[in-house]
């Protein structure tokens, strides 16, 4: 019974430590050996056979023997230690597991760490953003406040000079401070509802007016409207109040230009009265030597009192046109029957030939001012001197004839001041018109 079991033992042992290929191939790899006793297909015959090949070499017997139990002894203190091994193995894996998990937790605690860290980082940021915002803003407002407050000292100190210059008729100064003055106030346009500002800005109103109407007193003073003009040239406080007159309000420049050229043409109106006789068409060239004499007195005397911006040699002859315009269609009016053909071509030559000279020296920009009225050319169909081009009808219609050798209509020449005088000369173009008729 016992041997039966111990053969049932041995084979379920063989069985158990029956391999697959595959895996006795993975150990020889691994394990390499050329120990006859590890190899799969051991015969323990063949083996012996091997040991004692003949029978002299039986006489050795029991150093094999012992060889043999030698190596059994070896490979059950392998077994041995290996078993021991393997019954530390789980003890220390649960001691690896414990050392692993508390090196997570230490782990985990120190990224908690980092982040607290990292959040606190964050909150001082912008607690310090918070602060540069803060001292950004208020250095943006000190800025702001010393350049008001700087505004408003030059505001206050140029005022009180302003208005100091103007009653010593400092006017060369006072150019120079007003425009600045009215400059820096500019800045305080949104302060207007501080009393302190609006008293300043109402002081500086009061100083242009002040400026302005001291200013039309002094030239009323040095060219009176009644009487001969004040002897000697211009003097440099009216040449200074020029400059002033250019930063106030465009009326006072205008005054003054129309009173110093209503006074300067004040001789001509005396002389060339409607009662005189150098008044009449056959004397007017003397108008026109009168005006260039004045023009040429003006440029050395006056030339250099107003600003060439004001165009005042320019003014004061385009003025001289309208009121000779308006005095000749008057004298004609009333003398019409004395008008003569000769005397009528003779006036408008002189007269078209002044209004090329004046083409030739002005520009005719003050022609467009709203106090000087640019005149319309005259109708083409009465001046027999000057005519308008033929309609587009007509010279397509010339064209279609081949009537191309037919001499061209002179066309009206580009002159600003064309008409601005002659003008006067178109209602009696029918004396001319009626010549041609007889």
């Amino acid at each position: 019974m016992m041997e039966e079991e111990e053969l049932e033992f041995v084979e379920e042992l063989e069985a158990v430590l029956q391999l697959t290929p595959d895996v006795q191939l993975a150990i020889e790899q691994v394990f390499p050996s050329q120990d006859p006793l590890d190899r799969a297909d051991f015969n323990a015959v063949e083996y012996i056979n091997a040991l004692f090949p003949t029978e002299q070499s039986l006489a050795n017997i029991d150093e094999v023997v012992n060889k043999i139990r030698l190596k059994i002894r070896r490979l059950d203190d392998n077994i041995r230690t290996v078993v021991r091994g393997q019954t530390n193995v789980g003890q220390d894996g649960r001691q690896a597991l414990e050392e692993a998990q508390k090196a997570i937790q230490q782990l985990f605690g120190k990224i908690k760490d980092i982040k607290d860290k990292a959040e606190k980082s964050e909150q001082m940021v912008k607690e310090i953003t918070r602060d540069i915002k803060q001292l950004d803003h208020a250095k943006r407002h000190l800025t702001t406040s010393i350049t008001t407050l700087n505004h408003l000292h030059m505001l206050a100190g140029g005022v009180d000079s302003l208005e100091a210059m103007t009653r010593r008729r400092q006017y060369g100064e006072v150019a120079n401070l007003l425009q600045g003055v009215m400059n820096v106030l500019e800045h305080f346009h949104k302060y207007m509802g501080i009393p302190q500002i609006r008293q300043l800005s109402e002081r500086v109103k009061a100083a242009q007016t002040e400026l302005g109407q001291q200013i039309l007193a002094d030239f009323e003073e040095a060219f009176p409207s009644q009487g001969t003009k004040r002897p000697g040239g211009p003097s440099n406080v009216l040449r200074d109040a020029c400059l002033v007159a250019n930063i106030l309000d465009p009326r006072i420049k205008q005054d003054i230009i129309k009173k110093f050229i209503k006074q300067h043409l004040s001789e001509y109106l005396v002389l060339f009265q409607e009662n005189q006789d150098v008044a009449w068409l056959d004397k007017i060239d003397r108008r026109y030597a009168w005006i260039k004499r004045q023009l040429v007195d003006y440029e050395e005397k006056y030339g250099r009192m107003f600003p060439r911006e004001w165009y005042m040699t320019e003014r004061i002859a385009v003025e001289f046109c309208h009121v000779t315009r308006t005095e000749l269609a008057k004298i004609m009016r009333t003398r019409a029957k004395e008008i003569e053909v000769k005397l009528l071509l003779f006036a408008i030559q002189r007269t078209t030939n002044f209004e090329g000279f004046l083409a030739k020296r002005f520009s005719g920009c003050t022609l467009t001012d709203g106090t000087l009225k640019k005149l319309e050319s005259p109708p083409p169909s009465t001046n027999p001197f000057l005519e308008d081009e033929p309609a587009p009808e007509m010279e397509e219609l010339a064209m279609e004839k081949g009537d191309l050798d037919q001499p061209k209509k002179p066309k009206a020449p580009d002159n600003p001041f064309h008409g601005i005088v002659s003008k006067c000369f178109e209602p009696h173009l029918y004396v001319y018109i009626e010549s041609q008729d007889k």
